[in-house]
């Protein structure tokens, strides 16, 4: 089976990825190659980070590798928080401070327009591509459900009534923004002549 390095040791990210690649490939964390530093993402797009990720491994272990950087865009507020989602209340990276301020600053907003979206980096050897997952939807006024990270609890995907942290696992996989961007990247490894 194909091996190939997932740059994240985000465990959750690990599990999710695992579950729509799993069967197709041999996924491996930063930790299964004995790296376990955080690397700083310090450009100001979901691209630039996905990218300056799977470069500085590629560079450091020159294997084949991908990396995703994912952001949450909500109309109301032009955007934000994208590509600072993770940080959005702070430099700790708290899920449960992030999804407060985000239900705060929307409190008297009745739009509720949002979307996640992922971008996936792939260095194939030696060669960049990208591929993109949205998914569209709204934001609850209260967290709901306890699965998922993040968001989850507060992001209602579009046709359904559900938080993403009120679906299983399984669901979540067939219609979340990073399994769509996983199914682009399991669709250009299939097809790829190693």
């Amino acid at each position: 089976m194909k091996e190939i390095i997932f740059v994240t040791n985000n465990i959750h990210k690990l599990e999710e990825i695992s579950g729509i690649l799993g069967s197709r490939f041999k996924i491996k964390s930063l930790k299964e190659i004995g790296f376990d530093q955080d690397i700083p993402e310090t450009e100001n797009t979901l691209e630039g980070n996905a990218l300056l990720k799977s470069n500085f491994i590629f560079k450091k272990f020159n294997v084949d590798c991908f990396a995703d950087d994912t952001g949450l865009e909500v109309e109301a507020l032009n955007g934000q928080p994208g590509v600072y989602s993770a940080r959005y209340a702070g430099p700790e990276n708290n899920a449960d401070k992030n999804t407060s301020k985000l239900l705060k600053e929307l409190e008297d907003s009745d739009n509720r327009k949002a979307q996640f979206r992922t971008v996936i980096s792939l260095i194939l050897k030696g060669k960049s591509h990208q591929f993109e997952g949205i998914i569209k939807g709204t934001i609850a006024t209260k967290k709901t459900g306890t699965k998922g990270f993040g968001y989850d609890p507060v992001f209602i995907p579009e046709g359904y009534d559900q938080s993403f942290a009120e679906m299983s696992i399984e669901q979540k996989n067939i219609i979340s923004h990073r399994a769509l961007a996983t199914e682009k990247l399991a669709k250009f490894l299939s097809e790829f002549k190693f």
